[in-house]
């Protein structure tokens, strides 16, 4: 059963009753209130750009912990060569805008609207959201963001503009010793090659 969420009240319906694709409500806004009480209850916004705002809580959950990262050979060979300088937190809104401009083979158009972007780098601006960004030289050339709960990082998006620079920035995340987990939302096998699990629902909402 979907909810229709009111836009004078910051409230959602028990995650445990999304539909079997993990859809909970529509409706609401992008409140910093509404987002940050979304992610305590293990509930995400997304939709597209002429959608309403939608509302997904996953059955199931992909996470990496960090300590189980899988770095390849060649991937070793490429963080130790020196290519790449990585950052946290200097470039948020030059990362989220990457991310909403960089298609992706499955998915045409942008989840990530500009209604989006604004709410999450407010959230940034608060404290709430971060990102991790990887350069060459002076050039940005791969990234990812994504909200902070804790030792709970919940990433949102991210984007490479050369070949291994996201793999970079997720790796270095995983390395930073900042957090126990990384919630990845939804599976890939870009994700699953690099060590990420399908955790049920009950266990991710113990991080919280």
């Amino acid at each position: 059963m979907v909810f229709r969420l009111p836009d004078d009240k910051v409230v959602f319906p028990n995650p445990k009753l999304a539909d079997p694709d993990g859809l909970l409500a529509i409706g609401g806004n992008l409140s910093i209130e509404r987002i940050l009480l979304a992610y305590q209850n293990g509930i995400f916004p997304w939709f597209s750009e002429d959608d309403p705002i939608c509302w997904y809580s996953p059955h199931e959950r992909c996470v990496i912990y960090p300590k189980d990262i899988k770095v390849s050979k060649s991937m070793t060979k490429v963080l130790n060569s020196g290519i790449f300088r990585t950052t946290y937190n200097s470039a948020f809104d030059k990362v989220i805008l990457n991310c909403a401009e960089i298609g992706r083979k499955d998915q045409p158009g942008t989840w990530i609207t500009q209604e989006m972007r604004a709410a999450y780098i407010t959230l940034f601006e608060k404290g709430h959201a971060g990102s991790v960004e990887v350069w060459m030289g002076d050039e940005l050339v791969g990234g990812l963001y994504g909200v902070m709960l804790g030792r709970v990082f919940c990433g949102e998006s991210m984007f490479s503009l050369v070949s291994n620079a996201s793999k970079v920035a997720l790796i270095n995340l995983c390395r930073s010793d900042k957090y126990d987990l990384i919630d990845c939302q939804l599976p890939n096998n870009h994700l699953l090659s690099l060590g990420a699990v399908m955790i049920p629902r009950i266990e991710y909402m113990e991080w919280f």
